[in-house]
Formats: C-alpha cells, structure tokens, sequence
C-alpha cells in the first residue's frame, strides 16, 4: 500500500504540479478504443512496445513479468521477447538507470509508470483517453532543447520516443487575445496571434488585428501531417491503442477477472432474489 502511495505522488507531482500551462491547455482528449482492453494480441503487442520503447526510462515497478501470463503469454516467450538484460521472469519490470542519475541527466526522474492510467484519469476522459491522445500529440519544435512538443502536455520534458514510425510534423497555435488601451486600460478589441512550426520544428509568428466586437479569448492548437514515419497513421494509432491498453492492464491487472466474476456475481443474485421472492410468497400465503 505505501509503494501504491508513493507511486501515485510521484506521478501527481512529476506529470501534474511540473507546470501549470503542462497539464493540457485545453487540447482536446479524443476516445482511446476501449475494445482493446479485451484484445489479448493488442495487449500481447501493447507489452511488447512498453519493453522496446518505454522501459529504458521508465519502469513499472508493480508489475512482474511472470504476470504476463495472465495477456496468454507463456514463461518461453517472456524470456525469449521481452527480457534482454538479465531479469528472471519473478523480477519487477524496474529500468537499471538510478533516480539520481536520471535526475543529473534529465533534470527529474521519468516517472514510473505502474498507475499512470489510473492518474490521468479525469472528469474530461479516462487515463486511456488522455495517454491515447498524449502519444499522439506531439509535433517538431526546434525552439526547445529536447526538439519537440505536445500539443496536450505542453513542454513536456520528454522528447517523441516514436518519432521513427510515427514521422514528424508540424503544428499551428491561434490565440486570440483581447487589446486594451495603453492610457485607459479599457478594451480596445481582439487581435489573433499565430505561432506556427513546420516539420522541422522551424517557428514563425504571425498577428492581424480583429474587426468588431464579437469575439472572445479562446486558443487552440492545429497538429499538422505526420511525415516520413515507417507507419501510415491509421496503422500507428492501433499500435498507441495497443500500447495504451497494456499501460491500463498494469495499472490494474485484476480487471478483467473482476468484471468476469461480476457477471456470475449478478447472475447469481437475480437467481437468488427470484428464489427469496417465491419463498416469501408460500410462506405468507399459509399464514394468511
């Protein structure tokens, strides 16, 4: 329980109180499949792309590979496809990288993963709403250290681990923002400002004042055409699905078997309620 504890903190304090404006700006979550959930080769495939792409930085602690088993992978094919440096099938899925290494090189250790689906989660979507969309927002941005951006966790610290299959791509950021007079300080009308990247991550800025009076504060972001990825898009979405899926199964591997046994639950409770109803019933009609 105190692991699960602080778990969840260094989540909370490494992805959400990091920054302010990092927390989405108003991107909006699209739907992540929920199907998958229930796909054991999405899962299977999800478990297979956390290993290649994501346990270098970060681990989940809370999760053993031996409890792989459970998505139908056998003892032979833990060993042979996800297991490269040394870890028993008992072992925790933890990264050899130290905190205070991580911290030296990366400013902050990348957090661990183990109960990222459950953290994200929100009254604007589930945490597979937010991972689906957050793996798939990211655009070229020169003008940071890292080369990159998201366009819903905004500069984040980390950089696109899949920019090779996914390509890259450029983005359009529209404020409109309201002008006030510099001796009244009364509103003097809206003006929209564009910061726009290209796939390089090249930066330019545009502002054009706005007629009339109808307009509002609002900021939206416009994410460009992926370029250059080893993947079409259709086909890069389904593996971030399957990616997703898997992060959600370790958040919490014993949902499956809890909403199994919650169908026998209720099939047995509606037998149950039916048989207490017709006994009530013979037993009061003798007494009366």
């Amino acid at each position: 329980m105190k692991t699960m504890i602080r778990l969840t903190m260094t989540l909370l304090v490494a992805l959400g109180v990091s920054g302010a404006n990092a927390a989405g700006g108003g991107y909006p979550l699209e739907r992540f499949p929920v199907e998958k959930l229930t796909d054991q080769a999405a899962l299977q495939n999800g478990a297979k792309l956390f290993v290649n792409y994501c346990l270098g930085c970060h681990g989940a602690s809370s999760m053993r590979y031996n409890r792989l088993r459970d998505i139908g992978l056998s003892e032979e094919q833990i060993k042979g496809n996800l297991l490269f440096t040394g870890e028993k099938v008992g072992s925790q899925m933890m990264i050899a990288m130290r905190a205070s290494e991580a911290k030296e090189w990366f400013g902050a250790a990348p957090p661990d993963l183990s109960v990222i689906a459950r953290a994200r989660s929100s009254g604007e979507g589930s945490g597979g709403d937010w991972l689906y969309t957050y793996l798939r927002a990211y655009y070229r941005d020169a003008s940071r250290e890292i080369g990159w951006n998201n366009a819903l966790f905004e500069n984040v610290g980390m950089p696109n681990p899949f920019w090779e299959i996914q390509g890259s791509r450029g983005a359009s950021i529209e404020e409109v923002r309201a002008v006030k007079d510099e001796k009244s300080g009364k509103l003097a009308g809206y003006e929209r400002h564009t910061v726009s990247f290209d796939a390089e991550g090249v930066r330019s800025d545009a502002t054009a004042r706005l007629e009339g009076s109808s307009h509002h504060a609002s900021r939206k972001i416009v994410l460009g055409k992926p370029q250059d990825g080893t993947l079409e898009g259709a086909r890069f979405d389904a593996e971030m699905a399957d990616l997703v899926a898997f992060l959600a199964y370790v958040s919490d591997p014993t949902a499956r078997e809890r909403t199994r046994l919650g169908v026998w639950v209720l099939l047995f409770l509606a037998i149950f309620t039916a048989f207490a109803w017709w006994l009530n019933r013979e037993y009061w009609k003798d007494i009366k």
